[in-house]
């Protein structure tokens, strides 16, 4: 049987279809897998790419990546180092600050560095250390310009045996309590001129020494200017009297010390007045040494017991008084004694007419003393030994309200500070016998302790000083009394080979007195300023009578007061020469008794 081909079953029909199908799912697949892939990478290039752009513009914007911070640290510190190396190698020193700006060290800025008091004034800032800025360096001076001056006492004073008053380190012999005027200890017979040495033997107890100059607050000098002069001053060629001044002054401009402030921070004390170190020419019958005038010296600042009013390198210390405690208890002691005598005088003098000055109001104020029912004269003149008995000056200074203390033979007086240690109030009349002359000590409203009454007040209207002292109340009274009492203890030099406890004595409120004038040098120096605005030296007694702040003096209710006498030729200092031979002549006279 033939079969017949041209006709197809079903699973001919099946296999043709199968083949087909698969054909057309293999398609499908390579054009999903095609657009899977095509999605793909329109994700990555497209879509990823627009948030990296954006992303990478919000970083720049705002940088919240901490590893750009620290790289951009590490480039900010990299400049630092650069900019710090090239202001090494190439210094650039700022313009001064402008004068109202005030810089404290603690602030300074590097450069302050440079200058070679810095390390004294950082001590201030060391809060722990009790002498932070009082530190003091003492110059260990060759023995001619001190101690030599001692083994040859005898020759320190042409009519007076000093030998005796330099004992007991410069205070002299004891004073005995015979009649119960003084305490039982403490008292000696000192001489006015002995400060010299009780200074420097005061020094040797300050509790701030140092040996390291460059973090010294000031620099002392231990030369007994006051002694030296003493030597020479009669009799003597002015070569003598200059040797030992330029001599000083030539060891101290070669040491190290000096270079730091060429002087400035240095001082001496010269137990004497200041007209004996102000020589004007070198003429042999001109009056003193010119210590003061040396151009090095005028840098120093020197303490004497009577300043130049006109003049800006010497200032006023206290003369010694007899009283020179050795512990707190001694001076409170004191001070309560003296609050609770009973005093019978108005006022009181002691002294000596002055018949040889037309000037001198002794002779009136004498009179009135003698003449007054309420007032009590110890004269002072030949014959008349007890004003030399500091038992008998004291005893009638403790029983008087007031003390009357005229210009002696130049403005100052020891009788001030005696009196003012027997509770007396002073009555003055001049300004330079106190008020521009121990400005450190006293204070600036007088009024508070002391009376003043104008020369020209006695001198031509010839008030009374009964009447006028009479208006005073008692309440008033009481009050200055209280305030002169309490004032003691800077007045007076406690014993040199001991220390007060917690009272501060002259020789205290004189050198933190200097410590203060060099630090405030010191930071106008960094600050590039000057202490005061035209400072003109002549009006030098104005400047430590203005207040805090002020930088400027004008006139002043004082200023007749302090107007340059003038001699037959014209010139302006005879007549403080004159002064200081005659304060010589009266103490000739007075060992002679």
């Amino acid at each position: 049987m033939r079969r017949r081909l041209g006709v197809s079953g079903p699973s001919e029909k099946m296999d043709k279809g199968s083949g087909k199908n698969q054909q057309n799912r293999l398609c499908l697949l390579v054009s999903l897998s095609a657009f899977f892939w095509i999605l793909l990478l329109y994700f990555h290039f497209v879509v990823l790419a627009n948030s990296n752009v954006t992303q990478s513009t919000q970083l720049q914007s705002n940088p919240i990546n901490p590893e750009v911070n620290i790289l951009k640290e590490k480039a900010s510190e990299s400049r630092t180092v650069n900019e710090s190396t090239q202001l090494q190698s190439n210094p650039v020193h700022p313009e001064p600050p402008p004068a109202h700006l005030k810089k404290d060290p603690e602030s300074a800025s590097p450069q302050t560095d440079t200058y070679p008091f810095i390390r004294a004034l950082k001590t201030i800032e060391n809060r722990t250390d009790p002498c932070g800025g009082r530190y003091i360096y003492v110059h260990d001076l060759p023995p001619r310009f001190n101690e030599d001056m001692l083994k040859e006492c005898k020759s320190l004073s042409l009519w007076t045996n000093m030998c005796k008053f330099t004992s007991n380190a410069g205070l002299g012999p004891p004073l005995k309590n015979v009649e119960g005027v003084f305490s039982n200890t403490g008292w000696y017979a000192t001489n006015q001129f002995a400060v010299d040495v009780i200074f420097n033997n005061r020094m040797k107890q300050y509790e701030c020494l140092t040996r390291d100059s460059s973090i010294a607050a000031a620099i002392f000098v231990p030369f007994y200017a006051g002694f030296d002069i003493a030597r020479y001053l009669w009799g003597h060629k002015i070569s003598n009297r200059d040797a030992a001044s330029l001599d000083l002054v030539d060891w101290l401009t070669k040491r190290p010390e000096w270079g730091i402030m060429g002087g400035k921070d240095h001082f001496l004390v010269a137990g004497r007045i200041t007209w004996d170190f102000r020589r004007l020419s070198d003429e042999e019958s001109d009056w003193g040494n010119k210590l003061l005038f040396l151009p090095a010296a005028k840098n120093m600042s020197m303490l004497v017991v009577e300043s130049s009013p006109w003049n800006a390198n010497d200032f006023g210390i206290p003369y010694p008084t007899y009283f020179h405690p050795a512990k707190d208890a001694d001076v409170i002691s004191w001070q309560e004694r003296m609050r609770n005598l009973a005093r019978k005088w108005l006022f009181s003098f002691a002294g000596a007419p002055r018949a040889d000055n037309p000037k001198s109001i002794r002779g009136q104020i004498i009179d009135q003393c003698r003449n007054s029912k309420v007032g009590k004269l110890l004269e002072c003149d030949f014959g008349e030994s007890k004003c030399h008995s500091p038992s008998s000056i004291m005893q009638m200074f403790q029983s008087s309200l007031f003390c009357l203390q005229p210009q002696g033979d130049s403005y100052t007086r020891r009788s001030a500070f005696d009196s003012m240690l027997a509770g007396c109030i002073p009555v003055f009349f001049h300004p330079g016998s106190a008020y521009t002359q121990y400005t450190w000590h006293l204070p600036k409203n007088y009024s508070t302790y002391s009376v003043f009454i104008p020369e020209d007040d006695i001198r031509k209207r010839n008030i009374s000083l009964e009447e006028r002292l009479s208006e005073i109340s008692p309440e008033q009274v009481k009050i200055m009394r209280e305030n002169v009492i309490r004032l003691i203890p800077s007045l007076i030099y406690a014993d040199p080979r001991s220390k007060l406890e917690t009272l501060k004595d002259s020789f205290d409120v004189a050198v933190q007195a200097v410590i203060d004038k060099v630090t405030r040098l010191r930071r106008n120096i960094i600050e590039g300023r000057t202490e005061y605005d035209n400072f003109v030296e002549e009006n030098s007694w104005k400047y430590a009578l203005l207040d805090e702040g002020q930088r400027e003096v004008g006139a002043h209710e004082w200023d007749p007061f302090f107007s340059k006498p003038k001699d037959a030729n014209g010139e302006s200092n005879s007549s403080s020469a004159e002064a200081a031979k005659n304060s010589w002549k009266n103490e000739q006279r007075d060992q002679a008794q």
